[in-house]
């Protein structure tokens, strides 16, 4: 097989990154944009010792799941991956991957229910869009796939309606003042990204800067103008070379400095610089699951705890409850965010999750439940050696990445088993999918037993 050649192939499955997969020479070849059953001829663009890249060159007979991208930048924008697909194969392809991930790298092959669905249009509660000055203009969009070229948006689908209209109005604000924005490869300009957050209590509007700008009066008018919903405007600085997107500094320019959210009855408080989940109906499924998953626990202790969201729905029957997380503004809001929901069993530290874990295990806090939901890269060897040493009857770990949710299973299944395992779809139409895991002690006469949730509607 050599680069630029043609075969014909039928699309029989899918790469754990979602691009279609067909055999060549007795070799697979990863096809991005295809669709399981599609008939095509595919061009090789990169050949390996063990695998091949290609792209379709010419479709000669559809695949029953394949659909018309809505969207005019699928396929430019880096943004999405599954516009060219039902959301039922989309949904079974994501199914997959979790299943794959856990037999191949974990070891473990397990029943996995189905995969919950949510819905694919406007559900992002959060968006980060760099700027650009491109043709004389100030353009906002998304970086182009595995690159840091702006693709110009206009709207986005999976994004909410006032992302557009305010994105627009700090481009028409910086043309009309001349403002300059950030260049990565000379290290000047001002603006760098336009960052916004929306929940229950407003929209949240933040601008990533170099240094403050001028006219930034001028600006909130305009903000103002274009979203009736606007409860503040943030000023944020980050004048560091390299891709990190939020500088450690903020400044009011307007209004709140904190975005405020509902989840499940219980109100929350969001500095710029903590996580919170993009997608809050799905966000609140998961969390109840959650919550059914940690019943019963007298102790609880919550590892990445960000702002307290799963510490403070999950916890709140229980007696008492620990949250560590590692971002101090994080670890503030969730102290308020205590104080505002009147978790009184609720307490939080800020430490790294393994050297929190160590420590409260010095200190004799012996949890039942220990929840995990660990960045993509999953826990460090530190955390798991202490969550061993713990020895609580169970872990509940929430994952955005089956490999590391599989390898980190593993490394607990010398005392741990899995009883129970659930996907949930919090990006429909991109090729992530959050999992939820819970693992029992084995090594342990535990009075309680693993407790099954309902159906998740």
């Amino acid at each position: 097989m050599n680069k630029n050649e043609i075969f014909r192939a039928r699309i029989e499955g899918y790469t754990s990154e979602g691009a279609g997969v067909c055999r060549a020479d007795g070799m697979a070849v990863f096809v991005p944009r295809s669709v399981r059953g599609d008939e095509c001829e595919v061009r090789v663009t990169k050949v390996q010792r063990s695998h091949a890249y290609g792209r379709v060159e010419r479709l000669i007979t559809s695949s029953p799941e394949r659909r018309e991208p809505p969207c005019p930048h699928f396929g430019k924008c880096g943004g999405c991956d599954f516009w060219h697909m039902s959301y039922e194969e989309e949904l079974r392809l994501k199914q997959q991957r979790v299943a794959d991930a856990l037999r191949r790298i974990g070891g473990f092959d397990l029943p996995l229910p189905e995969i919950v669905a949510g819905d694919m249009h406007a559900y992002r509660n959060k968006a980060q869009l760099p700027l650009r000055r491109i043709g004389g203009r100030t353009r906002w969009g998304f970086y182009r796939s595995r690159s840091h070229e702006l693709e110009p948006l206009e709207g986005c689908l999976i994004q909410q309606p006032q992302v557009a209209e305010l994105a627009q109005a700090v481009c028409d604000w910086a043309d009309k003042y001349g403002i300059s924005v950030y260049d990565e490869e000379k290290h000047n300009g001002l603006l760098r990204t336009v960052y916004i957050r929306s929940g229950s209590g407003g929209v949240h509007f933040c601008l990533v800067a170099t240094a403050r700008p001028p006219h930034t009066d001028k600006l909130v008018q305009a903000l103002r103008a274009r979203c009736r919903t606007l409860c503040g405007a943030v000023l944020n600085l980050n004048a560091a070379a390299g891709n990190r997107i939020l500088g450690e500094r903020c400044e009011t320019l307007w209004g709140e400095d904190k975005l405020t959210d509902e989840l499940l009855g219980r109100r929350f408080e969001l500095s710029p610089l903590s996580f919170y989940q993009v997608n809050r109906a799905q966000t609140e499924r998961l969390y109840t699951h959650v919550a059914e998953l940690c019943r019963g626990s007298e102790r609880m202790l919550d590892l990445y705890c960000g702002v307290g969201t799963i510490t403070l729905t999950a916890g709140a029957e229980c007696g008492h409850i620990i949250g560590a997380e590692i971002v101090p503004d994080a670890v503030r809001d969730a102290r308020r965010n205590a104080e505002i929901n009147g978790a009184e069993n609720a307490e939080f530290i800020c430490s790294d999750a393994g050297e929190a874990a160590q420590e409260l295990a010095r200190r004799g806090f012996a949890p039942q439940t220990v929840i995990c939901d660990p960045p993509r890269r999953g826990m460090d060897a530190q955390t798991v050696a202490a969550l061993l040493k713990m020895a609580p009857e169970r872990i509940v770990c929430v994952s955005c990445d089956s490999a590391s949710l599989a390898r980190d299973a593993r490394l607990l299944a010398e005392s741990y088993r899995i009883t129970h395992l659930r996907a949930f779809d919090m990006f429909p139409r991109t090729a992530n999918v959050e999992t939820v895991c819970c693992l029992y002690h084995q090594k342990k006469d535990f009075i309680s037993v693993p407790y099954e949730p309902k159906n998740v509607e």
